[in-house]
């Protein structure tokens, strides 16, 4: 089989790609190693910027977004017992974030695919790319116990933190960086209403925890938890006990529990891999970076990696122009350092970390003091919150 680009991953960065070069007339292939069923049943992040909300526009796949997402102005951050709301759209001239879960994000994209007729192979085992320092890269894969080749000007590596694109790169040509933290999130879905119709943003001395929601009958919740902890040691009622725990009085009276219809435990870590183009080969989303959830940038973040590559890729054809394809990695790991620095940020302020003892909580709880005290405080996170522009800086 011959393609234009072959993309290593059917979530959303990948299914997005295909859908921005389709638009551009770019012959795309997307080989997914999963069923399409079981990408739909992973449970993600649900919070959009603006600059994703423009970009699944532009896509041609926003109608459903808009009629069903949230839209989010403001949120809420406690801490010492009390809360205190950060209002994004005032400090931001008017900036939203958009509470859509990824799920829904990935079924929107995954439909436009099936409606235009495009091919898209789950299944395919055993994904291996060969020859993409050269003009002419291959990807090959197994399906129904035959082997397959695909060539292809370009491939697209949207595979994920343990897909086969990153760990094909020389290793000599690559470098890593991780920081790993100490605990992980426990997360509840469970179909009741929210505690509060904007999220929730808990540092306590019990640990933090986050009120987050899907739609206004679905309810996501998350308590910090050590990385020891399994998800068998937690039963629902346990888990409502101490949320309620870490929440304030109002919250705690007004949050409705049920049983939970997804338990998980994540752990957090931040990390980056330079750079993100070997030759003929671009990693984008988490295939070359992985950020804790606190800032809700992960798939924002893959969202306008794809923004760049699909630019870079469209300039080839059409303009005959490599400029794009050139400045991909530099372009995008300015804007990932900066999301990676807001997400360290906000996890090391709000999460509690017992080695820094009393004194750590009291410093936390300054700085908190700080940012809701003072506007221009409050107007760096939530500019970080909502999203910088795509070229920011640039």
């Amino acid at each position: 089989m011959r393609t234009q680009v072959a993309i290593i991953g059917a979530g959303p960065s990948g299914l997005l790609l295909g859908q921005l070069l389709h638009k551009a007339g770019i012959d795309a292939v997307i080989l997914e190693r999963q069923t399409g069923d079981y990408v739909l049943g992973r449970i993600r992040a649900g919070v959009l910027e603006q600059v994703t909300i423009d970009l699944l526009d532009e896509a041609g796949v926003g109608q459903r977004m808009h009629q069903e997402g949230l839209v989010h102005g403001g949120f809420d951050m406690l801490f010492k017992g009390e809360r205190h709301r950060i209002d994004m759209n005032k400090l931001t001239g008017g900036k939203n974030v958009m509470v859509y879960g990824q799920t829904e994000v990935t079924r929107d994209l995954m439909d436009a695919r099936a409606t235009a007729g495009l091919t898209t192979i789950y299944e395919a085992a055993n994904v291996a790319v060969h020859d993409f320092d050269s003009a002419k890269p291959r990807v090959t894969y197994e399906k129904d116990g035959k082997q397959h080749e695909i060539t292809c000007d370009f491939i697209a590596g949207c595979d994920g933190f343990h897909g086969v694109c990153r760990a094909s790169a020389p290793r000599s040509a690559i470098k890593e960086f991780e920081k790993v933290y100490p605990f992980g999130w426990l997360g509840v879905l469970s179909d009741t209403p929210p505690v509060h119709e904007e999220l929730i943003y808990v540092n306590s001395p019990r640990g933090f925890a986050l009120c987050s929601q899907r739609s206004e009958t679905r309810s996501r919740y998350y308590l910090q938890v050590p990385l020891t902890d399994k998800v068998e040691q937690w039963s629902d009622q346990a888990f409502w006990d101490e949320l309620k725990l870490r929440l304030d009085p109002e919250a705690r009276a007004k949050l409705v529990t049920g049983p939970s219809i997804e338990k998980s435990i994540a752990p957090l870590r931040s990390f980056v891999t330079e750079p993100l183009r070997f030759g003929r080969m671009f990693l984008a989303g988490d295939a070359g970076h992985i950020v804790p959830p606190t800032g809700a940038k992960g798939l924002n973040l893959a969202a306008t990696d794809v923004k760049y590559l699909s630019n870079a890729i469209i300039e080839f054809y059409q303009d005959k122009s490599e400029s794009g394809i050139d400045s991909y990695s530099e372009r995008c790991l300015k804007r990932i350092w900066r999301a990676e620095r807001f997400s360290w940020w906000f996890t090391s302020l709000m999460h509690n970390f017992p080695e820094n003892g009393a004194i750590g909580q009291k410093l936390q709880e300054a700085e908190l003091d700080y940012i809701i005290h003072s506007e221009a405080g409050a107007r760096s996170v939530a500019e970080n919150y909502v999203g910088l522009p795509l070229d920011f800086g640039h």
